[in-house]
């Protein structure tokens, strides 16, 4: 599994734990990520799906169901199931079923099994490998695969004709996601760029979005939009700056952080030294405002 979907499930694993202050239980998280190119992995195409409902199930030695539920995932395409007491789930899956309308909810991928992560006590976690879900379509920028060797040409009939030189190609319209961007927290604050939110919105907690150590340092009550408001404080600046690189690496694929990466520097940098800090915001502010490298902000105004 790559460390980065861990990373984030470990997160979401702790804080669900110390939230609900259970004793005696196990816990199984996961997350749905949406598989544009169908290729069983998570790759800069990708991002994490919200609303998609999955079947969790056991079964016993003969095949038979002892348990089942049904669950969803949450804005950031993760989910959580608390079990009471210390249940045996040997043999438990998790498979996609449906989601929300959209164009990556077509075809859900196999289902996984789970594996167990940590043990304290009377606590266990379980972690799932990432689950897909993919269009029903290959988008034309995935890899096309191979076409078979063409059977051989048999020779014309008639003498070939000369056609009229063809017109000259139209210039290939551009995908808005698939263009290089980078834009400052400042552009992010103003209302007429709201429509390029992307599965985060400006209302949404921090807390939410960054997991247990960003509760402990800014609350449970600080919203994204506020966090972009941060400044004259370290670990306010780092917060609107990784806030602001979040919504860039939504926005664009060319962007230097994946969404990943954004999740593990803030958490390393509010584990680290003030000094960390510092340095983890500043590497954020210069990718917001395109490293230097002549990369522009291309969000339009909402209509």
């Amino acid at each position: 599994m790559d460390p980065h979907p861990r990373f984030l499930l470990a997160i979401f694993i702790v804080f669900a734990a110390a939230v609900s202050g259970v004793r005696g239980s196990a816990l199984v998280a996961g997350s749905v990520f949406c598989d544009h190119c169908r290729d069983g992995k998570i790759s800069i195409f990708d991002y994490p799906l919200g609303g998609i409902r999955l079947a969790f199930s056991c079964n016993d030695g003969d095949g038979r169901t002892t348990m089942s539920k049904e669950i969803t995932t949450n804005i950031l395409g993760g989910y959580a199931v608390m079990f009471e007491g210390t249940p045996d789930l040997a043999g438990c899956r998790v498979q996609v079923i449906t989601g929300q309308e959209g164009s990556c909810t077509a075809v859900p991928g196999p289902g996984r099994s789970i594996e167990l992560s940590t043990q304290f006590w009377d606590f266990s976690t379980y972690m799932v490998d990432p689950l897909f879900s993919s269009p029903t379509k290959l988008p034309s920028f995935c890899p096309q695969p191979s076409s078979p060797n063409p059977s051989p040409r048999e020779a014309p009939l008639w003498p070939p004709v000369k056609l009229p030189p063809a017109l000259p190609p139209s210039k290939p319209r551009t995908v808005p996601f698939l263009e290089a961007s980078a834009c400052p927290y400042s552009i992010w604050m103003r209302p007429e760029y709201a429509c390029h939110w992307r599965l985060v919105n400006p209302d949404t907690k921090v807390a939410l979005v960054f997991g247990l150590m960003a509760a402990r340092t800014y609350g449970t009550d600080m919203t994204l939009s506020q966090a972009l408001q941060g400044r004259g404080e370290a670990y306010r600046t780092l917060l609107r700056e990784a806030t602001a690189a979040l919504l860039n690496s939504y926005n664009s694929i060319q962007f230097p952080y994946h969404p990943a990466r954004v999740f593990l520097e803030m958490n390393s940098a509010l584990e680290g030294s003030e000094q960390r800090v510092l340095r983890t915001a500043l590497n954020f502010m210069r990718a917001n405002s395109g490293n230097g490298k002549g990369v522009q902000c291309t969000l339009t105004a909402c209509n």
